[in-house]
């Protein structure tokens, strides 16, 4: 049996220094929290961690749940997201029940992620899902695996920030051609609170009937383990070995989805690397200094920046910082050194992810997750274009492996 070389980092980068990275983070919040808006700013940090530790311990990854299934059958992944989406579809309507009690259509909740409905969009979710498959991970996946040492993500986030300067050059023909007429469906608006929450679980719930084929009767053939109540040691143990249980991941994101927005905007991870694109593509004159309507939107829409201490940047900092501390703590912090396929397959992967989050005004957490709790049909759309997207971007890479080695493919 082959041996798994360990990288000699993994050895000293020990958990105690998962606890010196937790007392920094703490300690500049007392600084963060003197600024503008601080309390917001230190409430979009802490919770950008605690999202960073539960994607990186529950290995919350979009394309690596869906090859679970598409390859193997293993449904656990993507009802962990099922899950996350019926619990922050409740947790939106509540908050956004009290917010706006009479939804009607033409009236929007501000800052939700609710996008236009059109080809476009379309476009935006078959692309993004092509870059998962070449990259190997949704954009907010890359983030969480920077901070375990991947060789691939640097290159997929430099990546997707040329996605992005290419979706901006691209934007102005497509906003006159089909996105400046397409309509902006908020389900609420046209079914009401109750009536948007049912007919969503209920496409929830009949999905996750659809992925539980076959997974009760392999459970009762594997027959059940003895259960004990473990001690807090073990526990604790528990918590810093493997990963945790898909429901808990699942649960996690859909909770801090619902919660976040009581206090900030909704969860995006494009916005602040858009935003970085774009301004410095301006500075340079690469892309038009007018993108006609993007402003407008409220999803993970770009904007120049003024300052870059942005509660979405912070949110972004927290979450690889969450998530360091905890491959750190795990002992799941292996870099190395990255090859050129390392770089071929972040860089054309990521521009696949950029161009998709920029056109389709976010991506896997900002347009599919936080839309969908909202209510977006956009959400919906985005989530079925990208899903087909990786079936068939890995039914090519399964042929492609297949025709290979007979007529010398790599």
């Amino acid at each position: 049996m082959a041996t798994t070389h360990q990288h000699p980092l993994r050895h000293y980068l020990s958990p105690a220094a998962a606890v010196a990275l937790l007392a920094a983070l703490a300690l500049s919040t007392r600084w963060i929290e003197t600024q503008a808006g601080g309390r917001t700013l230190v409430f979009a940090l802490v919770t950008g961690a605690v999202l960073g530790l539960v994607l990186q311990r529950s290995r919350f990854c979009f394309y690596c749940h869906a090859r679970d299934w598409f390859e193997g059958g293993n449904p656990r992944g993507l009802l962990a997201i099922v899950l996350a989406l019926a619990v922050g579809l409740v947790g939106y309507t509540v908050v956004l029940g009290g917010w706006l009690p009479v939804p009607q259509p033409g009236k929007l909740p501000p800052d939700m992620h609710i996008g236009p409905v059109s080809w476009v969009l379309v476009a935006a979710g078959l692309s993004f899902g092509a870059g998962m498959v070449v990259s190997g991970s949704c954009i907010s996946a890359h983030w969480y695996r920077l901070a375990e040492g991947s060789a691939v993500s640097p290159f997929a986030l430099l990546g997707s920030a040329l996605g992005f300067i290419l979706g901006f050059k691209t934007w102005n023909g497509l906003y006159s051609q089909s996105v400046a007429d397409a309509p902006v469906v908020w389900l609420p608006a046209h079914l009401g609170y109750g009536g948007a929450l049912l007919v969503q679980l209920a496409v929830l719930a009949a999905v996750a009937a659809w992925l539980w084929r076959g997974f009760a009767r392999e459970a009762i053939k594997e027959g059940a383990p003895a259960t004990r109540v473990p001690g807090l040691g073990a526990v604790w143990r528990r918590l810093w070995a493997g990963r945790w249980s898909y429901w808990v991941g699942g649960l996690a994101v859909g909770l801090i989805g619902a919660l976040a927005i009581v206090r900030m905007r909704p969860l995006g991870v494009t916005a602040t690397l858009g935003s970085a694109a774009r301004q410095w593509a301006q500075g340079w004159g690469w892309i038009p200094e007018r993108l006609d309507g993007l402003d407008g939107f409220a999803g993970c829409a770009t904007a120049p920046q003024s300052t870059w201490l942005t509660p979405n940047a912070l949110l972004l900092a927290g979450l690889v910082a969450g998530a360091f501390i905890a491959a750190l703590a795990s002992r799941q912090f292996a870099p190395r050194w990255p090859t050129w396929r390392d770089a071929v397959r972040g860089l054309s992967g990521g521009v696949l992810l950029g161009w998709g989050a920029m056109t389709g005004l976010g991506c896997t957490i900002g347009t599919l997750l936080s839309g969908g709790m909202a209510g977006a049909l956009s959400g919906w759309v985005f989530a079925a274009a990208l899903f087909f997207a990786v079936w068939a971007g890995l039914r090519a890479k399964a042929a492609l492996s297949t025709v290979g080695p007979s007529q010398g493919i790599g």
